[in-house]
């Protein structure tokens, strides 16, 4: 089942969140994230009028989706970036595919035009979902992350949701 997020999904959400955090190269966050902060993260983005989705099954919370400004600068208000995480046990089963249809329905019927996926590179899982869903790569920045004693690059991904 996939339904709005609450601040009580807080710790099931940070828990899924601390994991790549921890062990990837996917987030560029160095350390663990408490739930407060967590619960504080969607109440913003919902106070936004933005998404923040959740898949769950018996009352277990499999992965998250949700969308954020772009930028902070009134003319980028019809653009957002995207985001999708999902728990270790619940990969590669399409429950990504499904939870970012639903955001990205609910993005077009909110009427925005542009959805942006950031993806930290390699990253081919990632990179097959947003190109499933017919996002396509605009650009790519280079060495702009530093984790793991490693330089990372990031790539973007566009969709155009509405057309005016």
């Amino acid at each position: 089942m996939i339904r709005t997020a609450t601040k009580e999904d807080a710790e099931a959400i940070a828990e899924i969140y601390n994991y790549y955090i921890a062990n990837t190269i996917i987030t560029f966050e160095e350390h663990a994230i408490a739930k407060d902060e967590m619960a504080n993260r969607i109440d913003s983005t919902i106070r936004d009028k933005l998404p923040w989705l959740i898949a769950e099954e018996n009352k277990n919370v499999l992965g998250y989706a949700y969308a954020s400004k772009w930028k902070g600068r009134c003319a980028y208000k019809h653009s957002v970036e995207t985001t999708v995480y999902l728990d270790q046990s619940a990969t590669s089963k399409g429950l990504g595919t499904a939870l970012y249809n639903s955001l990205l329905t609910k993005l077009k019927d909110e009427k925005l035009h542009v959805a942006i996926g950031g993806i930290a590179l390699p990253n081919p899982s990632s990179i097959a979902l947003h190109e499933k869903l017919g996002f396509e790569k605009v650009g790519q920045f280079n060495e702009v992350g530093n984790k793991f004693g490693s330089w990372v690059d990031v790539g973007y991904w566009q969709l155009t949701l509405n057309k005016y």
